[in-house]
């Protein structure tokens, strides 16, 4: 019984060793798994975001790929992945914005300051939106097909290193092509 004993803190430790190294061979150890993919684009709910047009579900599910990027002024991330964004909107994919919790001057400011990629957006204070999208925490970019499905979601900011192993990939298979 005292063997038994001694040996179970190596039996856990190698259970725990195992599921590890399982979980880190997933495509993307830190993000969490999304309902949302494979699924028609959960519900549309903003709010006027002075000097922006929000958008509605309608606009999700009409013709060609688009993205949906929760960000706000607040978020440093959001900052670092905001030039692929101006990027992918200049090479015409349409990029709808939902600024999370933020102060509405602030928001507009950082718009002002780096550039407004979103073709349409609105404001999302209350984080309702983001609860039915499954956000958990900022910046995170959906990927939609043509139909409105999503696609693809990145959790964290656009990287050089997610654009080409993820978005790109997910864009082709939507249709999109880019040199």
């Amino acid at each position: 019984m005292r063997k038994l004993l001694l040996g179970l803190p190596v039996l856990v430790f190698a259970i725990f060793a195992g599921l590890a190294f399982v979980g880190m061979q997933r495509d993307d150890p830190d993000g969490l798994p999304s309902t949302a993919t494979g699924q028609s684009a959960p519900m549309v709910q903003l709010q006027q975001l002075e000097g922006h047009l929000p958008f509605a579900e309608s606009d999700l599910t009409g013709g060609g790929v688009k993205l949906v990027n929760f960000w706000a002024s607040w978020c440093a991330p959001c900052r670092a992945e905001h030039p692929k964004l101006v990027e992918l909107s200049e090479k015409g994919i349409p990029v709808y914005g939902v600024n999370y919790k933020d102060d509405p001057a602030k928001a507009r400011a950082f718009l002002a300051d780096l550039g407004n990629p979103y073709t349409l957006g609105g404001a999302d204070p209350d984080a309702k939106m983001a609860l039915d999208w499954g956000v958990y925490g900022l910046p995170e970019t959906f990927i939609l097909g043509p139909n409105g499905t999503v696609i693809l979601r990145v959790t964290g900011p656009l990287t050089e290193r997610n654009m080409a192993t993820r978005v790109l990939p997910a864009l082709a298979e939507a249709g999109l092509s880019f040199p």
